[in-house]
């Protein structure tokens, strides 16, 4: 079992929303006995492609003002921006690299000539391609933490599993994780080599993996990553709907959630979220991220959920959110959102864990 190592906030909400959290973040390790990181890090995927825009100088920034307050573990994947990511972390990497934990991910297959095609390919030539291709934009010599982004059909997850073990034994990678599987596929890649970490969406909007991959990763002492903490942004009050984007290139806005009538019906229940912040005098998003935080107690495992942002002030107030306590009576409140949500995570449900479970 993890020791999920926590400094609790006193329950007052007297915590400001601007400015960095007024506790040190605190640590876990990625895995029983593995690496040490802050208990959030940061998604890095919005600073190169999917949520319109980015500006890469602010970005930098809000990297570096990462480590400062604690962030530790930052997150990419080869796909992100078409290996942009990779190649936009390099120069942070390498300027921090005995203190950034970093964690990139294989396994999505796009193509040049169709934005829109998403593949799965797991298979051991694919994945050996895959390493040295971010190992080469990264310009590292080995990545902390190496994740299956989505399993294929077309490949047991057990010799996916075991091509990942030749790479640490290799000293390309330090240690493995997985993205989007069931808890009985967990179970059967850990029989292979230890997986350190299993990324999952995992929020006020999106508790499915709390069917079996949650209780597998507590039994075997895995880390549990959650992506999009904050409803791909939608919890915070800041995102409302399809066609909000000036420049068209916001990828939510083909997502059910976001569209038509289900955005309306979602918007409604915001509101015991914005009650508990305005009562706390904090935003909407540190009471969502403080959620995530407490499925660290409620289900007794290490939880680092990686709320992306382009921001330096809303990275502070995301890093704020971890040590924020929310009552017993206030998780209680917060606890039905997830069943009254309208529409799917993705079009497509079958691009996740959830058909297979």
């Amino acid at each position: 079992m993890n020791a999920v190592s926590r400094s609790d906030s006193t329950e007052d909400g007297g915590r400001t929303t601007g400015g960095p959290t007024t506790a040190a973040l605190p640590t876990t390790t990625l895995g029983a006995d593995g690496i040490e990181v802050g208990t959030q890090g940061l998604g890095c995927m919005g600073m190169s492609e999917f949520y319109g825009a980015s500006d890469l100088t602010e970005s930098r920034a809000t990297l570096d003002r990462g480590l400062e307050l604690g962030v530790t573990l930052f997150d990419t994947a080869d796909i992100y921006g078409s290996g942009h990511n990779e190649e936009f972390l390099s120069d942070f990497v390498g300027a921090h690299r005995d203190r950034v934990v970093l964690a990139t991910k294989f396994g999505i297959v796009r193509k040049a000539d169709d934005p829109t095609y998403r593949g799965i390919d797991n298979s051991p030539a694919y994945i050996r391609a895959a390493v040295e291709a971010s190992l080469r934009r990264l310009r590292i010599d080995t990545i902390d933490l190496y994740y299956m982004h989505r399993k294929s059909p077309d490949t047991p997850i057990e010799d996916t599993v075991g091509v990942l073990a030749e790479l640490v034994r290799e000293g390309k990678v330090r240690a493995l994780g997985l993205s989007e599987v069931t808890g009985a596929e967990l179970r059967a890649a850990h029989a292979v080599h230890p997986i350190a970490a299993v990324q999952s969406e995992w929020s006020l909007f999106s508790r499915d993996v709390e069917q079996t991959v949650v209780p597998a990763a507590a039994e075997l002492g895995v880390t549990f990553v959650p992506y999009s903490p904050l409803g791909r942004g939608f919890l915070t009050g800041s995102y409302t709907g399809a066609g909000e984007s000036s420049d068209g290139e916001d990828f939510r806005d083909a997502m059910p959630r976001f569209s038509g009538d289900n955005v309306a019906h979602n918007t409604e229940l915001l509101t015991p979220l914005r009650a508990i912040a305005d009562t706390r005098g904090i935003t909407q998003a540190q009471v969502a991220l403080a959620w995530v935080h407490a499925q660290a107690r409620v289900h007794d495992l290490a939880v680092v959920p990686i709320p992306g942002t382009r921001s330096r002030v809303r990275l502070a107030d995301n890093v704020a959110a971890a040590t924020i306590a929310l009552t017993v009576d206030e998780l209680a409140t917060l606890e039905p959102i997830a069943g009254k949500v309208a529409g799917t995570r993705y079009a497509d449900m079958t691009f996740t864990s959830a058909g297979r479970e």
